[in-house]
């Protein structure tokens, strides 16, 4: 069975290998074994691959943190899933392999008319994505969200949700040719993340209440979304992929404008009853082609070094893990 392994923390391009290992073991009484389809190189892959994630593996260790595959094998006990559905493993499951046996609790079926690259990215942003608009602030229909890095997989999500219900986006991006294509996905107003634009968002929010900011960049960044919430509203951090780990809050935004910030990480205790709800959101958004992620490249599992590569220089990139080549 082929998989991508890792050998060092370090330089993702340099650190990974391919390599043949045994094929998992047959399915206990309360196991699946399934086979791979595809699994997307996502940020936090890449930071785990060199150590600097809150989850670590030892070496040398397969590595991947969402995917899809079909079940080709259920166990005596299984009642819950059959052979031929297409699952999500769980969270960190190491997925960047053409099969695994994992255990069968929590699994259920996804949609079967889905593309299966759509599904493969489902387990961490559109999830991600729906906990934050009902985890933390209380929204009702007409309320307004501000977010940065809104062309991302949670940004998205977040579009196609709040306009399911009624809410009003402002979404942040650094490239002026995605202000058309998120206008076009359903977000009310998109502006270049570029001087003015806290005055721009403000003047397109009118009287309307901003009660939720979504952070994706952190630092600067965030700070500017802070400036757009309306009183008591709430910032929720989830990244920080500009490398700023800290973000400058004025002491008055907090004293006399009430703002909160807080986090997410969904791997957290408390997020876990809500998951399974929210991959259901995700899957049925995606089933009525109101939610459609962009995949910038699929690479077969040989040309790993490239997908690599690739994903680093931006972009969402696919392992394709069924290929033959």
């Amino acid at each position: 069975m082929r998989a991508i392994q890792n050998t060092a923390f370090g330089n993702p391009v340099e650190t990974l290998s391919l390599v043949d290992l045994l094929e998992p073991t047959a399915p206990g009484p309360d196991e699946v074994l399934i086979a791979m389809e595809y699994a997307p190189i996502n940020g936090n892959d890449l930071a785990v691959i060199a150590n600097r994630f809150v989850y670590s593996t030892a070496l040398p260790s397969v590595v991947g943190n969402e995917g899809v595959g079909r079940i080709l094998q259920v166990g005596s006990n299984v009642s819950n899933v059959k052979v031929g559905d297409r699952v999500l493993p769980p969270l960190y499951a190491l997925t960047w392999r053409e099969r695994l046996t994992i255990p069968a609790s929590g699994l259920f079926a996804l949609p079967a008319d889905v593309d299966p690259q759509q599904l493969a990215m489902l387990r961490i942003n559109p999830v991600t994505a729906v906990l934050l608009l009902g985890r933390f602030v209380d929204l009702k229909e007409g309320d307004w969200i501000v977010q940065n890095a809104a062309n991302s997989g949670i940004g998205r999500t977040v579009i196609a949700l709040a306009r399911k219900r009624g809410l009003r986006t402002v979404n942040f991006v650094r490239r002026p040719e995605l202000v058309k294509e998120l206008e076009e996905a359903g977000a009310d107003v998109v502006l270049v993340d570029e001087p003015g634009a806290v005055d721009k968002a403000r003047a397109a929010v009118g009287q309307g209440n901003v009660r939720l900011a979504i952070d994706g960049l952190s630092g600067s960044a965030a700070a500017r979304l802070i400036d757009v919430l309306s009183q008591n509203g709430t910032l929720v951090s989830y990244a920080f992929t500009s490398g700023e780990l800290v973000t400058p809050v004025k002491v008055l935004d907090l004293h006399l404008r009430g703002i909160v910030m807080r986090g997410i990480y969904i791997d957290l205790p408390e997020y876990q009853p809500y998951i399974a709800d929210a991959i259901e959101k995700s899957a049925e958004l995606m089933a009525r082609a109101e939610l459609d992620l962009p995949v910038a490249a699929v690479y077969p599992l040989a040309e790993y070094q490239k997908a690599v590569a690739h994903a680093i220089k931006g972009g969402k990139v696919l392992l394709d893990l069924c290929s033959s080549s």
